[in-house]
């Protein structure tokens, strides 16, 4: 499975919780997260859960179906 991650950016409040699980990933810009990279789908999905804005939505890049939330 390739997970791709995308962020809801008005429900992002930039915690920056993203950001130190994924460096690789996502990157703070202002007011909101954004994804700047890519990386192994566990640290892709350990990100999205650790938004306490719930703002990181994932994606299964094979059946499009939605991981997370």
């Amino acid at each position: 499975m390739t997970l791709v991650p995308t962020i809801d950016d008005v429900a992002c409040a930039a915690h920056g919780d993203c950001v130190d699980v994924a460096p690789n990933v996502f990157a703070l810009e202002g007011d909101v997260a954004e994804v700047i990279g890519t990386d192994q789908d566990d640290v892709i999905l350990a990100a999205a859960e650790a938004c306490p804005s719930v703002a990181i939505i994932v994606v299964d890049s094979a059946t499009g179906d939605q991981v997370f939330p």
